[in-house]
């Protein structure tokens, strides 16, 4: 008889893909402690849940959670709360959930086996970026593709976001320490890395011979690695946007032509009430220096609809500014008001109006998106496939513009760059011939 069973392991990443980088790490910290993860709940021994706290009712998403987790489980499991609402409501989840065994912020999560191995089920909320990332380890998730996180948190308090609550102030992690992960990554072959930050253009590394070293720099020196084919990053913020970086589109081949840059209104008075401190017109300033480098580059925006106070002049404002733009995709929500950020105290727009709006402007991002996808029919472009589709012999991978295309090929595609031909379109999708 064995002695020392195999444990499982069993996490469940809700939001970002900066939650779906941490959650990999978890599960790379429990691997030395001999746990293996499994999909089925059932079989866990040990159940993490990393939360996200950005949306409104995220935290009764994960009471919710803890109490179907108790009725399948039957107290035959250990229960982590992990995340942004680990850090946000610590104190009222273990009020509220006493089931629950253990409650780690994100950014100290690294300490989790230690609190397991010691029955320690203290509230660990503690900001320790630095000595986080100098203890976790680093397994690749995927064979293709890889996120690493390069920034953490905030100083810009947009008067809607928790992240500087429950993320803390700005962090970068060194040049030197980031290459390090990435070379683990590039032994399991792979060809792309997404560079994350939840402000990740403000990344900066003073420690390079006394260089003030920005993201583009970073993004640069990435680049070296042959085996590197494709650099991405997310989230960035438009006063954060700088020359360097901008240039860096234009010249570093590597770099794929797309970018995320959230702009949340198109109109200046809800852009100062949300203490976005950038104005319409400078984001249209970025947008045109952008083009000039990269006339093909694709762009991406998230909208915020309904703020507080927001008139339907400022609605139509934001309206105006999309079509001005045509955006590839962007993404949009109702406001939703987060407890202790200033704009939870203003005046909230009634739920009709916000609904009204929202499904205004989903439907002209939507047909932005539509026309987007079917400009590319009978041209050809280059896919990174990086998984199976659901249907036989299909493959999916992403297009340098950051598209979803799919393949019909009866040789394995993954891990392969590609030119294909487009001769479909979807509104969300393309689907291309080899």
């Amino acid at each position: 008889m064995n002695k020392n069973p195999k444990k499982r392991i069993f996490v469940k990443s809700y939001g970002c893909q900066m939650n779906m980088y941490d959650s990999n790490r978890i599960k790379n910290l429990f691997e030395p402690k001999g746990y293996s993860e499994t999909r089925d709940l059932t079989k866990a021994d040990l159940v993490v849940l990393n939360t996200c706290h950005i949306r409104e009712k995220a935290s009764e998403k994960v009471y919710s959670d803890i109490g179907r987790i108790k009725k399948i489980k039957k107290n035959k499991y250990k229960l982590v709360i992990a995340g942004c609402v680990a850090q946000a409501e610590g104190s009222e989840i273990k009020k509220r959930a006493p089931t629950v065994d253990y409650i780690v912020g994100p950014q100290s999560y690294h300490k989790l086996p230690s609190m397991i191995e010691n029955n320690s089920n203290f509230i660990n909320g503690e900001f320790l970026q630095n000595e986080k990332f100098k203890n976790l380890l680093f397994k690749s998730s995927n064979s293709v593709s890889e996120f690493v996180s390069i920034q953490e948190g905030c100083n810009r308090f947009c008067s809607f976001c928790v992240v500087p609550y429950t993320r803390g102030s700005e962090f970068s992690r060194s040049i030197n320490e980031i290459k390090e992960e990435i070379k683990k990554y590039i032994d399991n072959g792979i060809k792309e890395v997404i560079l994350l930050g939840q402000n990740v253009n403000a990344y900066h590394d003073d420690s390079q011979n006394g260089k003030y070293a920005d993201l583009a720099y970073l993004i640069n020196k990435i680049s070296e690695f042959d085996r590197i084919k494709r650099i991405r990053y997310m989230t960035s913020h438009p006063n954060d946007m700088s020359n360097s970086l901008i240039e860096a589109h234009g010249k570093n081949l590597k770099l794929m032509p797309f970018l995320h840059l959230p702009i949340q209104s198109g109109s200046d008075k809800i852009l100062q009430k949300m203490n976005r401190k950038h104005s319409v017109k400078k984001y249209y300033e970025i947008i045109d220096k952008l083009k000039s480098r990269r006339p093909d580059i694709a762009l991406s925006s998230d909208f915020i609809v309904g703020f507080p106070e927001e008139t339907n002049k400022d609605f139509d404002q934001t309206m105006k500014f999309i079509e001005n733009v045509n955006f590839a995709i962007a993404y949009s929500f109702m406001f939703s008001s987060r407890p202790g950020t200033p704009a939870s105290k203003l005046k909230e727009v009634d739920l009709s109006t916000k609904k009204a709006r929202l499904s205004a402007l989903q439907s002209l991002l939507k047909e932005q998106q539509k026309n987007y996808n079917k400009s590319f029919v009978n041209c050809a472009l280059e896919i990174l496939f990086d998984r199976k589709g659901r249907h036989r012999n299909q493959y999916i991978g992403r297009s340098i513009y950051n598209q979803s295309v799919f393949v019909n090929s009866v040789s394995n595609l993954i891990g392969k760059i590609l030119n294909n031909k487009i001769i479909r379109s979807t509104d969300f999708a393309l689907e291309g011939k080899l």
